[in-house]
């Protein structure tokens, strides 16, 4: 009887948050993010001071990390993970041993936008913590 009142209860909660969700808005979010002309010069000077670049054959911009050895690589992936969902803005990445690649992008607007800015903020605090 708990567990059917206990699905009951996440079924309420999950069409609750259907409803208040539409298309135009989520439009709306991703441009409240983006870049103006200014900013996103600042930004790309700001992101290759720190190591990042931005790549060529699309609006993305690329880091590589390097850690002692795995165990610290993971733990760093880890606590971006949890950033990432926090955020709903995750990475494109690759891990092989203690190296750790990450691409940054906004997918929903085929640009680079200020959660890949604030995203890469974090990811440089939590290296550099490792």
């Amino acid at each position: 009887m708990a567990a059917a009142l206990g699905t009951r209860g996440a079924t309420r909660r999950l069409l609750a948050a259907l409803r208040g969700w539409s298309p135009g808005l989520a439009a709306m979010s991703a441009d409240a993010h983006l870049l103006t002309a200014e900013e996103r010069n600042q930004v790309i000077l700001n992101l290759k001071a720190a190591g990042w670049s931005k790549l060529t054959d699309r609006d993305a911009i690329y880091k590589e990390f390097s850690f002692k050895n795995f165990n610290q690589a993971f733990g760093f992936m880890s606590r971006v993970a949890l950033q990432a969902e926090k955020m709903n803005h995750h990475p494109e990445w690759f891990n092989a041993y203690n190296k750790v690649q990450i691409t940054l992008t906004s997918h929903d607007c085929g640009q680079l936008t200020k959660r890949d800015v604030k995203l890469a903020e974090f990811i440089e605090k939590a290296a550099a913590s490792m």
